[in-house]
């Protein structure tokens, strides 16, 4: 087995943010919403936020259909449904079909 370096991973990890980064601009037009959570950032046709409560907590279920997901990690990032819940701030945007493409130092790591 070859051995992996700290810079090989690095140069590998920058690759991966890149491609990711051009396949979210290649599909953000096919896309009504933008949803961000603590863990992820979605882009979504569909979204229906409900406000929950379990005794004195209070949560959010977030519910997603036909999703792309920001997930440098995932081999499939395009989901028909997706089901969050979340005790922290969930944002929805709604995009305009000629919104600007965000800084992806905005985005990275999600």
């Amino acid at each position: 087995m070859v051995p992996v370096s700290s810079d090989d991973l690095e140069n590998y990890e920058t690759a991966a943010e890149l491609a990711l980064y051009r396949e979210y601009r290649d599909v953000v037009g096919l896309f009504q919403y933008v949803v961000e959570t603590e863990r992820r950032f979605y882009l979504c046709n569909k979204v229906d936020l409900g406000v929950r409560s379990s005794g004195n907590d209070v949560y959010f279920e977030v519910n997603m259909t036909d999703a792309w997901v920001w997930d440098v990690y995932r081999s499939a990032r395009l989901v028909k449904n997706v089901r969050v819940v979340t005790f922290k701030d969930v944002n929805i945007e709604e995009l305009a079909q000629d919104d600007a493409m965000p800084d992806i130092r905005q985005i990275r790591g999600r």
